[in-house]
C-alpha cells in the first residue's frame, strides 16, 4: 500500500512542473524585447553618427535709422523694399538755418586768425621808425623846456619875472621829460614785440572759434541721413515736411549681414556642437538648395524649450540656443523663414567660417 501511495505522489508532482521546452521560448522573447527597448532608447538619446540635424528660423538684425538733428524733412530718397548700401544717402533735412550758422562761425575764425597773425608779426618797420621819430621830438621838447625852466628860474631870483612863471616853466620841463620817457618805453615795447601771454590768449581763442565752426559744420552734415550698413528698407516711418529728431526713426532697416539661423539643441546633443563647425542650411522654399553655414555661437546657459521648437528628445525640457551663421549671396533668405541645419559630426576641429563672397 505504501509503495502505491509514493508512486501516486511522484506522478502528481510531475504533472505540476511545466515542461522545459515551454519556458525557454518565453525567456528568449523577454530578452529580445528588453534588448530592443534598450537599443531604441540609446538611438533616441544619441544623434546619428555622421550628422546632427537642427531646426530653427532665419534671424537678422533690424536697425531704426534716425537723424541726429532736429529739423523738417526736405526729401525722402528711398522707398520700402529698396536695397541700400552703407553710406548711401536716404533722406535730407532743410539746411538754410544751419548753413548760416556755419557761415557765421567761419567769419569768426577768419577774424581771429587775423588778430593772431598781427600779434605774432609785431610792429611793422614803418611803425618803429615813427616811434623813433617821436622819441627824438620828445627829446627836443624836453631839452627846450629844461632850458626855459632854468632861464626863468634865474630871472625870478632877480625879481625880473614872477615866481608863478618860473614854476610853470619848471612844470612844463618835467612834463616834457615824462613824455620823453613814455616815447622811449613805447619804442622799447615795439622792438621787444608782442607779449607771449597775449599771443597764447589769441591762439586759445582761435582754437575755440575753430571748434565752434567744426560743431556748426557737424550740425549741417547731420541734415544728411545715410544708411549705417547694407540692408533692405523695411519701413518708411516719416514723410517730407515731418519734423525729425534723434528720437523719431525715419526708416527701419533690415540688415543683410550678418544673417543666421536661430536653432536649439538638447542637452544630450550639446557635446557634439562647438563654434566654428561647418554646416549646411536648407529651407522649404528652396528644398534642393544648400546654403553654406557654420556654427557661430552656442549659448552657455540653458533655457526652457520654446513652444515653436521641436527637439528630437521630447523628454528634455531644457535646451541651448545655437546661432548658425549662414551665407545668403542671392538674398533668398527672409526673416522668420523655417530652416533645417545639418552639422556633419566627422569634423576634426572647429574653424571660424565666413562667406565666400566676403
Amino acid at each position: 500500500m505504501r509503495g502505491t501511495a509514493v508512486a501516486r505522489g511522484k506522478e502528481q508532482h510531475a504533472q505540476m512542473k511545466p515542461p522545459i521546452k515551454l519556458i525557454l521560448p518565453v525567456l528568449l522573447l523577454a530578452a529580445a524585447a528588453a534588448g530592443g527597448w534598450f537599443y531604441w532608447q540609446q538611438d533616441r538619446a544619441a544623434p546619428a553618427e555622421d550628422s546632427l540635424t537642427l531646426h530653427g528660423n532665419v534671424d537678422i538684425r533690424q536697425v531704426d535709422v534716425a537723424f541726429n538733428a532736429s529739423e523738417r524733412i526736405e526729401g525722402m530718397l528711398v522707398e520700402e523694399g529698396d536695397r541700400v548700401e552703407k553710406g548711401q544717402v536716404v533722406a535730407e533735412l532743410e539746411r538754410t538755418r544751419l548753413q548760416k550758422a556755419v557761415d557765421q562761425a567761419a567769419a569768426k575764425v577768419e577774424a581771429q586768425e587775423a588778430v593772431l597773425a598781427k600779434l605774432r608779426a609785431g610792429a611793422r618797420p614803418q611803425e618803429i621808425e615813427k616811434l623813433r621819430a617821436e622819441v627824438q621830438a620828445a627829446d627836443f621838447r624836453a631839452q627846450n623846456a629844461e632850458r626855459s625852466a632854468k632861464r626863468l628860474a634865474n630871472l625870478a631870483a632877480r625879481d625880473l619875472v614872477s615866481d608863478e612863471e618860473a614854476d610853470n616853466a619848471r612844470a612844463n620841463a618835467d612834463m616834457a621829460q615824462a613824455e620823453l620817457r613814455a616815447s622811449k618805453e613805447a619804442l622799447q615795447l615795439a622792438l621787444a614785440g608782442t607779449r607771449r601771454e597775449d599771443i597764447d590768449a589769441a591762439a586759445a581763442q582761435l582754437r575755440a572759434d575753430r571748434a565752434g565752426l567744426a560743431l556748426a559744420q557737424q550740425h549741417l552734415d547731420d541734415t544728411t541721413l545715410t544708411a549705417p550698413a547694407n540692408g533692405v528698407i523695411e519701413q518708411r516711418l516719416l514723410q517730407p515736411g515731418d519734423m525729425a529728431s534723434p528720437q523719431r526713426p525715419v526708416y527701419t532697416l533690415a540688415l543683410t549681414s550678418p544673417l543666421w539661423v536661430r536653432a536649439y539643441v538638447g542637452e544630450t546633443e550639446l557635446g557634439h556642437v562647438q563654434p566654428g563647425m561647418r554646416a549646411t542650411v536648407h529651407t522649404d522654399t528652396f528644398p534642393d538648395k544648400a546654403y553654406e553655414a557654420w556654427i557661430g555661437y552656442v549659448s552657455p546657459t540653458a533655457e526652457f524649450t520654446p513652444k515653436s521648437v521641436q527637439t528630437r528628445d521630447v523628454r528634455t525640457d531644457l535646451v541651448y540656443q545655437v546661432r548658425v551663421m549662414v551665407c545668403n549671396p542671392e538674398g533668398e533668405l527672409r526673416l522668420g523663414m523655417p530652416a533645417t541645419v545639418t552639422v556633419p559630426l566627422d569634423q576634426l576641429g572647429a574653424a571660424a567660417g565666413h562667406c565666400g563672397n566676403g
